[in-house]
């Protein structure tokens, strides 16, 4: 009953965090930077004042669907970021470059989170499958909700491997924008908040990975009794 709780409350808290984040975005959307730069072109800047040459920038679809892929190289920047002149898109976009200098500067954890990647997207194809069918053989095949176990596991590990990662980032755009005068002292703290709220919804991610994962463990270790 208390991972039940617990579970829940997670939910609930994500879904706030996630509104809150929405909420913050939409209202710094409205508020211009000084410079009247596009999320593109403090992207193009930040890229330059840091000595990266060989990362592109692209426009994707979707609302909050900014990411970095170190594959290819490539900043992905949804619409309204991409053609945005306003704090949120520069907030976001200064981030996302803050990805491919952690990728240019051999970042420790972003080393460690790419080399995961082939291996958290195999455990989650699979993981809601093997979890299903061990909590329906627990009594049976106990093995097969082990094996689900350790596959969430590796998800939930990935969950906080990500977030020094986002922190550093945010860290790595908020000093740039500041230092590049894109935000200025009236400004870059509404930036700042942005990237705090996106940041937790990662946090909160990870500790409802890590209550789920609990949720597993005791009922594989109820089975045992």
């Amino acid at each position: 009953m208390t991972i039940w709780i617990f579970f829940i409350g997670f939910v609930i808290l994500s879904w706030v965090v996630s509104m809150v984040l929405k909420s913050k975005f939409k209202k710094y959307s409205k508020i211009p930077i000084d410079n009247g730069m596009s999320g593109k072109e403090v992207a193009e800047r930040m890229l330059r004042d840091n000595g990266i040459y060989d990362v592109k920038i692209v426009s994707v679809q979707g609302h909050l669907t900014d990411h970095y892929n170190p594959a290819d190289k490539t900043i992905n920047l949804s619409q309204d970021v991409y053609n945005g002149r306003h704090i949120s898109a520069a907030a976001v976009a200064a981030h996302e470059i803050g990805h491919a200098i952690q990728h240019s500067k051999a970042y420790a954890w972003l080393g460690f989170r790419s080399k995961l990647v082939p291996a958290v997207s195999f455990a989650s194809k699979w993981v809601q499958w093997v979890l299903l069918a061990g909590v329906l053989l627990v009594q049976t095949f106990p093995a097969i909700l082990l094996a689900g176990i350790a596959l969430f596991a590796m998800t939930t590990v990935f969950s906080f491997i990500t977030l020094p990662v986002e922190i550093d980032a945010s860290r790595r755009a908020l000093a740039w924008l500041s230092n590049a005068g894109i935000t200025s002292y009236q400004n870059h703290d509404k930036a700042q908040n942005a990237l705090k709220w996106a940041a937790y919804t990662y946090v909160v991610a990870a500790l409802g990975s890590l209550a789920t994962l609990m949720y597993y463990v005791m009922i594989f270790l109820g089975s045992r009794d």
